[in-house]
């Protein structure tokens, strides 16, 4: 009898499970719960059903190529192999594909980052700019080899030949697409002139039109300071890029026809444009050619003498008159009230007082009157002025009242 470790029980049982066939190369499907995407790119979850449950690993390698984000309660399929982790004795399904169960993974992918990115406000109406009318220089960001960009360069030159056209070759399908694409417009914004900017590609599935499903993509035609026109597919495809544009066409060739006006179209307007302004023209100089003549027949344009040399002076001379009756009126008034207050003034005047026989005493300089005996000195020489002339006396007494 031999008696074996627990890791050789382990390894014997590792062993027979990966030389099994049938667990080599398995899909399960299943609920996923007790998920946790590890700081190092790992994922970790259970895979359950109504009576069983197993543990599920996906390492980073497989989880970053993933195109939907795993969550909790997701029913999914699992297509890996199954293995013993021998440190804990537990049997592992090792996981290298992962598919939403009932629904595409790349649908999945789409509704959620369709969501995210309305509820950022990607979407929203606000952010969209308007297209220029006749852009000079137009950029268009897509495959140089595909059906898509000789649509447009022959429908643009068609329409209205002579738009500058910058090409930025890109590939629009495979894991590089997405970010060549937003390169592309972040590169087109930073040329001088460019008016527009048409960034798709072709009709085809939804994984050949997946670059246009990326965030990286709808965030450089978002972060975009120049209009952009996303032309994705045919008329059925729609990808985030149309729900984030400034316009979404429905065909490259649509594409086209929007970034620019037909000619034949333009010179149709300016020539309705011409013949409503000659019109409108018209119409002003009637209006104006009827309002002279009411003037004309007008009594001031008539017999404009009339009106200056008839009622017109009657009424000036009643101004005029009027006007000297008022300021003689107003001068005989001024002259009564002047000769009133000159003679109250003249009452109240010093010089009357001194007519009567009074003086007025001041230091000899004038500068200081002498109200008061006690604020001279014997032998001070004064001032007296007096209503006629002035005198100039010493102090020989003083009496003090």
């Amino acid at each position: 009898m031999r008696i074996i470790t627990v890791h050789e029980l382990t390894r014997h049982i590792k062993t027979l499970i990966e030389k099994d066939q049938l667990l080599v190369n398995v899909w399960v499907k299943g609920e996923i719960s007790n998920f946790k995407a590890h700081s190092s790119g790992h994922l970790y979850f259970t895979l359950k059903d109504d009576l069983s449950c197993v543990k599920v690993v996906m390492f980073r390698s497989k989880s970053r190529l993933l195109p939907f984000q795993p969550k909790n309660g997701m029913a999914v399929t699992v297509r890996g192999y199954v293995s013993v982790f021998e440190r804990d004795g537990n049997y592992q399904l090792y996981a290298e594909g992962l598919e939403p169960d009932g629904t595409g993974a790349l649908f999945l992918a789409f509704e959620q980052l369709k969501k995210r990115l309305e509820q950022e406000g990607l979407f929203d109406r606000r952010h969209k700019q308007p297209l220029p009318l006749l852009p000079s220089r137009i950029g268009i960001v897509t495959s140089p080899t595909g059906a898509a960009i000789r649509d447009m360069l022959q429908i643009i030159g068609r329409r209205w030949p002579g738009r500058e056209i910058l090409l930025v070759p890109v590939p629009v399908q495979g894991e590089a697409a997405p970010q060549a694409v937003a390169q592309g417009i972040a590169l087109l914004n930073q040329v001088a002139g460019v008016d527009l900017i048409i960034t798709g590609r072709g009709g085809g599935s939804l994984e050949e039109l997946w670059a246009f499903n990326t965030e990286i993509v709808a965030r450089s035609i978002f972060h975009s300071k120049i209009p952009v026109i996303s032309a994705v597919g045919h008329e059925t495809d729609t990808t985030i890029a149309d729900f984030v544009a400034d316009v979404r066409a429905a065909t490259p060739s649509a594409a086209a026809e929007i970034a620019v006006p037909d000619r034949r179209d333009m010179a149709r307007y300016i020539l309705t444009l011409k013949t409503r302004l000659t019109r409108g023209l018209d119409e002003k100089l009637a209006t104006y050619k009827r309002r002279l003549e009411s003037c004309l027949l007008n009594r001031v344009f008539n017999r404009p003498l009339d009106v200056i040399c008839g009622v017109g002076q009657q009424s000036l001379d009643q101004l005029e008159h009027r006007l000297r009756q008022s300021i003689t009126g107003t001068l005989e008034r001024a002259g009564s009230q002047f000769a009133v207050l000159a003679g109250r003034l003249n009452t109240l005047s010093p010089l009357a007082t001194l007519s009567r026989g009074y003086s007025i005493c001041t230091t000899l300089d004038e500068k200081r009157v002498i109200s008061d005996a006690s604020a001279v000195e014997i032998g001070e020489r004064l001032s007296l002025l007096l209503h006629q002339g002035k005198l100039e006396i010493v102090v020989k007494n003083k009496y003090i009242l």
